[in-house]
C-alpha cells in the first residue's frame, strides 16, 4: 500500500461559522446562571463526571423549558443562533438540501474559575447514542482575557473568547477540539447541539 497525494485547492475551508450575538442576551444569560444556583452541577460528559477532563459548573436546560416562566431569555437566545444557523446554510446550501429543520437538543450555561478547563481533545459525537448530532454551539458570554480559548487541533485555530462570539461547527471528528486553561477571570458560555429530528 502506497499513501497517495490529491491535486491540492486553493480552497481550504474549516466549516467553522462565527457571529457576534447581541451582548444584551449574553448579560441576561450570566445573570440567570447566577441567581439559580441551586440548579447548578458539576459539568458532566459523555463518559461521566471527570474534572480531569471537564472542570465546570453547568446549568443543564433542555428545549422543553424554554417556555417557563424567566427563561424567556433561552427563547430569545435560540431564536439568535437560528439565524445564524440560517447564514451557515447559505454558506453551505448541501446542509439545507440534506435536511428541512434541526432540533435543540439539552444544552448548558457554563461557568469556568482561574485554573478551570475542558482539556481533553473531543469531539461531538462519538458513537450511537450521540449519532444524531449534526451541528455544536457555543456562544462565549463575556470577554476573557488571559486563557481559555478553544483550540481545534486538526486546524491548529486557537479561538480568543469574546463577548457575544457565536460558533457553529460540525460535530465530526473533524472538528476535534479542547479549552484551554483558564488563567484568570472568569468565563461563561452557552453550548449545545443542533440534531437531527427523532
Amino acid at each position: 500500500m502506497k499513501r497517495s497525494d490529491l491535486e491540492k485547492t486553493n480552497l481550504n475551508p474549516n466549516f467553522i461559522g462565527a457571529w457576534i450575538i447581541e451582548h444584551s442576551l449574553c448579560d441576561e444569560i450570566i445573570a440567570y446562571y447566577e441567581l439559580n444556583q441551586q440548579k447548578q452541577k458539576q459539568g458532566v460528559t459523555d463518559g461521566g463526571l471527570n474534572q480531569e477532563i471537564k472542570n465546570r459548573r453547568d446549568i443543564t436546560l433542555s428545549p422543553k423549558e424554554l417556555m417557563l416562566p424567566r427563561n424567556e431569555v433561552y427563547k430569545k437566545y435560540f431564536e439568535s443562533l437560528f439565524k445564524c444557523y440560517e447564514d451557515y446554510n447559505l454558506q453551505w446550501p448541501f446542509l439545507a438540501s440534506m435536511v428541512n429543520h434541526l432540533d435543540i437538543g439539552k444544552f448548558n450555561i457554563g461557568k469556568y474559575m482561574p485554573g478551570q478547563h475542558f482539556q481533553k481533545i473531543h469531539c461531538e459525537r462519538t458513537g450511537l447514542s450521540n449519532l444524531h448530532r449534526l451541528l455544536a454551539f457555543m456562544t462565549y458570554l463575556n470577554d476573557v482575557e488571559d486563557g481559555g480559548s478553544t483550540y481545534f487541533n486538526h486546524y491548529d485555530l486557537d479561538i480568543k473568547p469574546k463577548k457575544g462570539l457565536t460558533l457553529l461547527w460540525p460535530a465530526e471528528w473533524t472538528h476535534s477540539h479542547k479549552g484551554n486553561v483558564l488563567k484568570s477571570g472568569l468565563k461563561y458560555i452557552i453550548t449545545g447541539w443542533l440534531t437531527f429530528p427523532k
